[in-house]
């Protein structure tokens, strides 16, 4: 049984996290009257349509329409769960988390985050000693020689704090053990052998600390130098361990992630060295994943921050199959993709050393559009004066146009397929239409009954739901007057219901405010719906509330109303006495339900 964070630990975070200083970390705010405003982080815009509430605790924006409160914001800025999100506030409000469900499992989570945060202070000690090691001693001087004839600063090195791993292998195990480190933590660690555990998994490498988004470093990797290139592999990276997952962690995102958010774009890149010579060339918002292929995970990290995404992989083949590769899935993820083609070099790092820092940045404002890089791609391996060539040409482009999202995308790009290798429009549009039937029926049959059903209602904002939303505010006497009138079992609709449950936890716990129902709704599109609705009605809550209230009283006696009538029509033919009684005292509760009807409506 799972551990979760308190719900009133949740509000305590909540009461103590200032909205408006926090999404003043990420936007520029004014004041006008109780509100402030802003440029909308999750859109374009030139005027302000981004508000935030400190009374109420939400933001909202009239442009998009993105809602929420605090945990919402962090969430979507930083790409985190919302377990993650309330921790990462936490830190920033100086609050205890507390973790329901006592016993052992709560235990367990606590000695996991524990553990966790243990190897977390290991690796940036130990990443400290290895920059030591490069800077400062012999040892590492021929790989700070290296470092420096490929154009790395000393700033630079500082900033990633590189480092160097020393040849000797028993070095490591012997420096940490006099730290009084225990045999089973460090063989646990990541950082030695696990056949040999007395050796360090890196030595005589040139180091690069692998951080999280908060800047600690939770992993490694080495570039090999010297020696026998046959016998070593040219980089060693960490493999997952209890504080780092390699498919969801992106380099350098730490020092990338602002300037990812004001430019809105990212920068994928082949390694370590390719990231470090955009940063040191001050284009900061360049990326790499670690020692794997590019994964949707990575690419969530950044989704939401970016309007493009740029790819600046290695000219030789490996490369150039990663930047297809790369295109697919961040096409499918409905991001527009451009290439930078790296020129007078291999990769950034040498075409920095080669024509420096101003070459490169020309690189990155020349990059090209996706479909104009497969094109280019696929016009210099097939060629378009013969039938097999412009087959194989196009059916290879089908798998491009097969991710756009947009009809008019696929029908430009199939334009520009055409008239780069002389095919028929029309007989271009039959093969992909063909080929686009046969994968959708094959789609279609793989979709299982069951997931169908698991489909979750859609919120239709009708007018019983309406009324209730309009009880959410800050003051609890609108829902305690609601609810002398109304029960749950009154409401029809299912999100009314949730949500005057929430209301009614919320009055019990004492901790009645709009930031403290929002944060028990779990659906993003029901808080903005909500947010929506306190934004529209704050001005006259005590007018509308008492309006909800006679709606939803009126609602409740035509129901019954209703009710009362399928049962007479039900009894209408019987004779038997029992029924004949029933029926009379039924047709009496209709009249009284209609003389009530009357009176609110007269």
């Amino acid at each position: 049984m799972a551990s979760f964070i308190s719900k009133s630990s949740i509000d305590e975070v909540s009461g103590k996290t200032d909205i408006v200083g926090l999404v003043g970390e990420y936007v520029s705010l004014e004041q006008r009257g109780n509100d402030f405003w802003g440029c909308c982080p999750f859109h374009h815009e030139k005027t302000p349509s981004f508000s935030v509430s400190p009374d109420k605790k939400f933001y909202y924006c009239f442009g998009c329409h993105a809602a929420g409160n605090a945990f919402n914001f962090i969430m979507q800025m930083e790409n985190v769960s919302y377990a993650e999100s309330i921790e990462i506030l936490a830190k920033k409000a100086g609050v205890q988390l507390v973790y329901e469900n006592s016993g052992s499992s709560m235990q367990k989570s606590d000695d996991t985050s524990k553990l966790k945060q243990e190897y977390i202070d290991l690796y940036n000690r130990v990443s400290t000693s290895f920059s030591y090691m490069l800077t400062e001693t012999p040892q590492g001087k021929f790989a700070l020689d290296y470092i420096t004839k490929r154009g790395i600063t000393r700033e630079t090195i500082e900033k990633f704090k590189l480092g160097y791993s020393p040849s000797d292998r028993k070095w490591l195990r012997g420096f940490l053990e006099k730290k009084n480190y225990s045999k089973e933590f460090l063989d646990k660690s990541g950082l030695f052998s696990s056949r040999y555990p007395e050796y360090a998994f890196f030595s005589d490498r040139l180091m690069f600390p692998i951080f999280d988004r908060n800047g600690q470093v939770v992993a490694m990797g080495g570039r090999f130098l010297r020696g026998d290139s046959e016998k070593s592999p040219k980089y060693l990276n960490s493999g997952d361990l209890i504080q780092y997952k390699k498919g969801s962690t992106l380099y350098a995102f730490n020092f990338a992630k602002q300037a990812i958010r004001e430019s809105k774009k990212v920068i994928f890149c082949e390694g370590y060295m390719d990231v470090i010579a955009y940063h040191q060339c001050g284009i900061n918002y360049a990326v790499a994943p670690l020692g794997t292929a590019l994964t949707d995970e990575q690419i969530l990290l950044v989704k939401n921050l970016v309007d493009e995404v740029y790819l600046s992989f290695d000219s030789d083949g490996a490369g150039q199959k990663a930047t297809k590769r790369a295109i697919f899935m961040c096409r499918k993820q409905d991001i527009p993709v451009k290439v930078i083609r790296i020129k007078g070099g291999k990769d950034p790092a040498e075409v920095m050393v080669t024509y420096g820092a101003d070459y490169l940045t020309n690189e990155v404002g020349c990059a090209i559009i996706d479909f104009d890089y497969l094109l280019s791609k696929l016009q210099e391996m097939y060629p378009k004066d013969t039938p097999e060539g412009k087959a194989k040409a196009s059916l290879e482009f089908f798998e491009y146009l097969d991710t756009l999202k947009l009809e008019t995308q696929k029908q430009a790009c199939l334009d520009l397929l055409c008239q780069a290798f002389g095919i028929e429009k029309e007989a271009a549009l039959k093969d992909y239409v063909n080929r686009e039937q046969v994968a959708a029926r094959a789609r279609v049959s793989g979709i299982k009954q069951s997931d169908v059903a698991k489909t979750l209602p859609k919120i239709v904002k009708n007018a019983e739901l309406q009324a209730v939303m309009t009880a959410v505010t800050d003051d609890p006497g609108f829902f305690v007057r609601m609810s002398s009138e109304i029960s749950v079992d009154d409401l029809a609709d299912p999100f009314a219901r949730q949500l005057f449950i929430v209301m009614e936890e919320c009055h019990r716990n004492n901790s009645f405010s709009v930031a403290n129902i929002l944060n028990r709704i779990e659906s993003e599109e029901f808080r903005a719906l909500i947010i929506k609705s306190v934004k529209e009605h704050s001005d006259k809550a005590s007018e509308s509330v008492e309006g909800s209230i006679n709606f939803l009283k009126l609602n409740v006696l035509t129901n019954r109303k209703r009710m009362i009538q399928e049962e007479i029509v039900r009894l209408e033919k019987s004779i038997v006495e029992e029924d004949v009684l029933k029926k009379v005292e039924l047709c009496k509760k209709k009249m009284e339900i209609d003389a009530q009807i009357q009176k609110m409506k007269g």
